[in-house]
């Protein structure tokens, strides 16, 4: 397993600060009506993709957070980078949110908040990665969650993708 060099650490902050950044911006205006608005009733509106992407963003960081108590190893196999960035061929990783999550409902919006709060909510988590990102000194490719065999590094890869991906559709 390779080091966590300085080009990894700018490679996430640069893909965190982006991926929230443009929540923000394609937040910033919306109107209740907007925000509520379905393309039809099978479908999310932006305030329920964005409250999924917070339950997500909790998820992953509990999952950073269990990888980083246990203690480094170098000896265990991992996936490749590419696995967590959509560019899985064999479909190794691609999950569907409402398919994954059952029997429970734990990733689906319950329409807890509303709109602007749920972006205050996932910056606020975001930037709490961003802060540990720029201060940690670690190699933290080899802290894994030996659960899901995906390494701190690819947990921040996974949170940006995953960002990039739901608010896409």
């Amino acid at each position: 397993m390779s080091a966590w060099t300085e080009v990894d650490r700018k490679y996430l902050l640069d893909n965190l600060i982006r991926s929230k950044q443009e929540i923000i911006e394609e937040t910033k205006n919306l109107t209740k009506e907007q925000w509520t608005f379905k393309e039809s009733p099978d479908r999310w509106n932006i305030n329920q993709i964005v409250e999924h992407i917070a339950l997500w963003e909790i998820l992953f960081i509990h999952e950073i957070s269990r990888a980083l108590a246990m203690e480094p190893n170098s000896t265990f196999p991992y996936a490749p980078d590419s696995v967590f960035l959509d560019q899985d061929p064999k479909g190794l990783k691609h999950n569907n949110a409402m398919d994954y999550t059952k029997p429970f409902s734990f990733a689906i919006p319950l329409g807890n908040n509303e709109g602007k709060n749920n972006v205050i909510w996932l910056t606020t988590m975001r930037n709490e990665s961003i802060d540990y990102l720029k201060k940690e000194t670690k190699n933290i490719k080899l802290q894994y969650d030996y659960c899901s065999g995906s390494n701190v590094h690819q947990y921040y890869i996974m949170i940006f993708s995953h960002t990039d991906s739901i608010y896409a559709r």
